[in-house]
């Protein structure tokens, strides 16, 4: 009989409840969970079939999948297998038989009611962590299954190249997960056979273990050492790797000495293997513990001692003897696999002194090359061009080649992109269907200023107005675009995508009176989110109800995402490494963006592995800080595909450029159809592509060692060169330049990419590179101009130490940072001319007060040729004073009355005597403050009465000028000084006023 108190029962039943709530926790949990992870996918194919890229994502996936459920079955059979062969072969009497200590006996009673729970949740993690590790290997895999051959041969064992390259890395990853495999094997029956009284270990009997055990753990340990000997002999092949010697790969001690040891050793571990397997019938611990000893041994002696003592005695006394045939291995091998073996050089005399008018002949071609430096005139676009504050452009433009007056010229581009609404107008509203896109495209000439120093843009305004001709404006996929924007709908709706500020003009689309132009998404970009359950998908994917519940959201609707072009190409294409630079252009009618792509190994026998960062990074690089190229060492780079994003409606094309690249065509063979053959390339878009900054810099930095072809030079190393640093900041690596220029020999000027070269102790020059970057072919040969290295022609450093040091030019500097001004150095462009060097730099001067205002403007230019220093308001200009004559200006440069003031300002015929009053009384000051500091001692007090005349005259000139101030009144430079506004005095024909620039 038992007796309880009333409500006891209900006492007893009420935890019952609390119970109750943990599987409907777990399974609220599982499902947000399932949700998360559903979303996710499905939202990421719903991408990918937007841009027609949906085969891509169906290879990885099912890659991914496939081995993750192989990887997590393979390990879960071998790992838990031996568990459960472990339990089975348990002593029939348990732990006792051994007499074993109480704590296995307590751990085994704790577990032993729970085995299977513990065991399916550890096979469950195992399985998880193997999956996720073999899932992430696709790349491998692919490789693997789909390998090109490269029909070469390596040096040392005679293989194709595509086993190093492709093969390899998958047998180690084989390797490495039987290895994984094994050792956890070894681990997990150890702790089942100690538990379940498989062995003990006592003092001073040490240890005891039942037949069973002792044969399952030699079995494992024979398979380890049985893996380790394939591990000796695929070790064989990984000496192509090393880094032992003087250079990357097998060196004379590699060869001779550890290629025959790891051979050895593989025997040896074979050896020691069936040795552990006769444990299974012999009992004692002898077998084992002399396989186990004669292993370390030899690794010991045969694997380390014996290579060192080679090393240390056979080769570091006859370094360069025994190291010759391998460093040319590498030196071979290197200069292919970067794509320098074919560059030519040329021995160049670089003399600082010709014949008069040869020079002033050659020189007469010069005035049209480029000035602008895009790394400067960002502050300048966002001031001329911005139009609205909520409109940004990137801190560093691209230069490109569009036609002026018929001729192709190098032209300083950007895109309009949008920005963020203005200050105290932020809501997800203006956000995100608002301001949706960025409009317009803007280009300079290279080498057109106007009077006040500023581009001459040839594309401009909103909207458009130029050279360009009709094409879409509207930018939904750039580098700035917001992260996502839900665009479209219905014609009959009202638009409420902010176009552009209203201009004053009735326009084709619906106009408020807000003074904006509204338009509405027409494009096929984007996923469409028009029913429910995508809404719902994307408001999971961004955590925002606003997606599921705003009004303005429509059956038409689309949301776009992923809109950077970089972004945008590595999502559809991610066995591509993308150059860090990509471009815009209008190409057909569409702003375009042109990226290009390499494909890259770091598996190519014998060839110099270098980080694609480091080889990559320069001073424009480090100042904008600009998201790096993946941190991957590399070994083999090519520019495999140029890439293209549409720029309104966001679709990506992969161009395969490099046809003949086995690693590109291993990845055509894993993702067929995806990269459309060169042959496809339209003639407007092949105009506008160009040799890759990426690629040349990471040669330029191979080529700064491996220019040096002969194995006993390369030793020595006292020809190696470097990139000179920037010389306006001092800092970092001076950037190459693209700009149009012709080579010694060449009948022609041809849009280039440029560089020079430095001894590594000292700065004068040691050879100047370009390439033809028109992309006329996919690997035009690199062309290098070497230069005596008897004589000290100055290299970039010197060359500006020389400007700065000149007393003509620092007392001009001087007076123009005497006004309130920064006088910034523009970039420093190095050209082959007449039998030597000629530097150019643009000067630019700008405010030195913090505004929101301030841009530089070009004012003067220097030119060095030789010893002799130019230094003028325009290049031509400055051409005299070094050639002396007249440096003739091509008839497309031609200036004309008007040529020296602003844009829709020409000067009365009754201004122009007090005009050249007022230069004439400058020139007379500026010459008698020159005269006061060359007196012995200066003459301070004529000094500063010249100044005081000289202010004068420039207050005189800028009042003339339309109240220029006087600190930048001087004459501004320009390559050509272009044809202003007719003399009325009204804008050219076609062209849309400007607004001022606004917020």
């Amino acid at each position: 009989m038992s007796f309880r108190s009333p409500g006891a029962g209900r006492a007893v039943r009420l935890p019952r409840r609390p119970r109750l709530l943990i599987p409907v926790l777990i399974a609220v949990v599982a499902i947000v969970v399932l949700l998360l992870v559903f979303s996710g996918i499905y939202t990421d194919y719903l991408w990918y079939d937007s841009v027609n890229f949906s085969s891509v994502f169906s290879t990885m996936l099912l890659t991914q999948a496939v081995l993750f459920i192989v990887g997590a079955a393979v390990m879960i059979a071998i790992v838990g297998g031996n568990m459960v062969l472990a339990h089975r072969t348990r002593p029939m009497f348990g732990p006792g038989m051994f007499g074993a200590p109480q704590g296995a006996d307590r751990y085994r009673v704790a577990m032993d009611p729970h085995r299977r729970l513990v065991f399916l949740v550890g096979m469950g993690v195992l399985a998880l962590f193997t999956g996720s590790s073999t899932a992430g290997l696709w790349r491998t895999w692919l490789q693997f299954v789909n390998r090109t051959p490269f029909n070469e041969k390596d040096a040392q064992f005679g293989l194709d190249l595509s086993f190093f390259v492709f093969t390899m890395p998958f047998l180690r990853m084989l390797l490495n997960f039987l290895f994984t495999a094994v050792v956890l094997s070894i681990i997990a029956a150890t702790v089942v056979h100690y538990l379940y009284g498989g062995f003990r270990i006592s003092s001073p009997g040490g240890v005891h273990a039942t037949r069973a055990a002792r044969g399952h753990l030699s079995v494992l340990l024979g398979v380890f050492v049985l893996l380790k000997a394939a591990a000796y002999w695929l070790d064989r092949y990984s000496l192509v790797f090393s880094d032992r010697g003087k250079t990357f790969g097998a060196s004379y001690t590699d060869v001779h000495a550890v290629l025959p040891a790891k051979g050895i050793l593989a025997v040896i571990s074979l050896i020691c293997a069936l040795i552990f397997f006769a444990g299974v019938i012999r009992p004692g611990g002898m077998f084992p513990g002399v396989a186990f000893g004669l292993l370390v041994l030899s690794a010991v002696l045969i694997g380390t001692v014996y290579p060192s003592l080679v090393e240390q005695f056979q080769v570091k006394p006859n370094q360069q003897s025994k190291e010759q045939a391998y460093i040319q291995r590498n030196i071979d091998a290197t200069r292919k696999a970067y794509g320098v073996d074919t560059a030519k050089v040329t021995e160049y005399s670089a003399k600082t002194d010709a014949d008069a008018s040869v020079l002033q002949t050659e020189a007469s071609a010069i005035p049209g090359m480029r000035l602008l430096d895009p790394s400067l005139l960002s502050p300048t676009f966002q001031q001329k061009q911005q139009i609205r504050g909520y409109y940004q452009f990137p801190e560093q433009l691209d230069i490109d080649r569009y036609p002026v007056d018929g001729k192709p010229r190098d032209t300083v581009v950007a895109v309009r992109e949008i920005g963020r609404p203005p200050d105290g107008q932020r809501n997800w509203i203006n956000d995100h269907l608002v301001y949706t896109h960025g409009f317009g495209f803007v280009a300079a000439p290279g080498n057109k200023v106007d009077s006040s120093g500023l581009p001459e843009f040839s594309e401009r305004d909103i909207p458009p107005v130029g050279d360009l001709g009709d094409y879409e404006p509207r930018v939904y996929f750039g580098e700035n675009s917001p992260d996502y924007s839900i665009v479209g709908g219905p014609k009959s709706a009202r638009p409420i995508e902010l176009d552009y500020p209203q201009q004053g003009q009735a326009g084709a689309e619906q106009q408020n009176t807000t003074g904006q132009v509204n338009s509405t998404y027409e494009g096929k970009g984007g996923v469409s989110i028009g029913n429910f359950f995508r809404r719902l998908l994307y408001t999971v994917k961004y955590g925002e109800t606003k997606l599921l519940l705003n009004s303005s959201i429509n059956d038409e609707s689309r949301i776009l995402y992923n809109r950077e072009p970089v972004e945008r190409i590595q999502q559809v294409a991610p066995f591509l490494t993308l150059d860090r630079d990509p471009y815009p252009a209008v190409v057909d009618g569409r702003i375009v963006w042109i990226v290009d792509a390499y494909t890259t190994s770091d598996s190519y026998p014998y060839s110099e592995r270098k980080s694609l960062e480091s080889l990559t990074t320069d001073v424009q690089s480090s100042r904008l800080g600009v998201p790096q190229v993946p941190r991957d060492e590399v070994n083999y780079i090519r520019n495999s595909v140029k890439a293209t994003v549409d720029a309104y409606d966001g679709t990506v094309t992969l161009y395969a450029w490099d046809e003949a690249d086995p690693v590109l065509r291993t990845w055509e063979k894993a993702f067929g159809g995806v990269v459309k053959p060169a042959s496809q390339i339209s003639q407007g878009l092949r105009a506008h592509l160009r040799y890759p900054a990426d690629l040349f810099k990471a040669q330029r930095e191979i080529l700064t060692s491996y220019h040096v072809t002969d194995a006993n030079a390369f030793f020595s190393g006292q020809d190696f060169w470097k990139v000179p640093e920037d010389p306006a900041t001092g800092k970092s690596k001076q950037p190459p330049y693209y700009v149009t220029m012709k080579m010694p020999g060449s009948e022609t000027e041809r849009f280039s990419l440029t560089t020079t070269f430095v001894p590594n102790q000292r700065q004068n020059m040691a050879a100047f590179m370009a390439v033809d970057a028109t992309a006329a072919t996919p690997n035009p040969p690199l062309e290098i101009l070497q230069l005596p290295s008897t004589t000290a022609i100055q290299g970039p450093p010197q060359a500006q130490n020389l400007f700065e040091s000149n007393t003509t030019v620092s007392t001009e500097l001087n007076l123009l940072r005497g006004g309130g001004t920064d006088v910034l150095y523009g970039n420093l462009l190095t050209l082959p001319f007449g039998g030597g060097l000629l530097y150019v730099e643009p000067v630019y001067i700008q405010p030195r007060a913090e505004t929101s205002g301030k841009y530089p403007t070009l004012r003067r230019v220097l030119v060095l040729y030789g010893e002799k220093v130019g230094f003028g308001p325009t290049l031509s200009n400055a051409l005299e004073q070094v050639f002396g004559g007249t440096v003739a200006t091509p008839p497309d440069q031609t200036p004309d009355q008007t040529a020296n003031q602003p844009p829709g300002q020409v000067t009365p015929p009754e201004s122009s005597s007090a005009l050249t009053s007022a230069l004439d009384r400058a020139q007379q000051a500026y010459d008698a403050s020159q005269k006061a500091l060359s007196s012995n001692p200066p003459d301070w007090k004529a000094y500063g009465d010249a100044q005081t005349s000289l202010k004068k005259a420039l207050d005189d000139l800028g009042k003339l000028k339309g109240g220029t101030p006087a600190s930048t009144a001087s004459p501004a430079p320009s390559a050509s000084v272009s044809a202003g506004p007719s003399a009325s005095g009204s804008p050219p024909a076609g062209a849309t006023p400007s607004p001022a620039p606004s917020g």
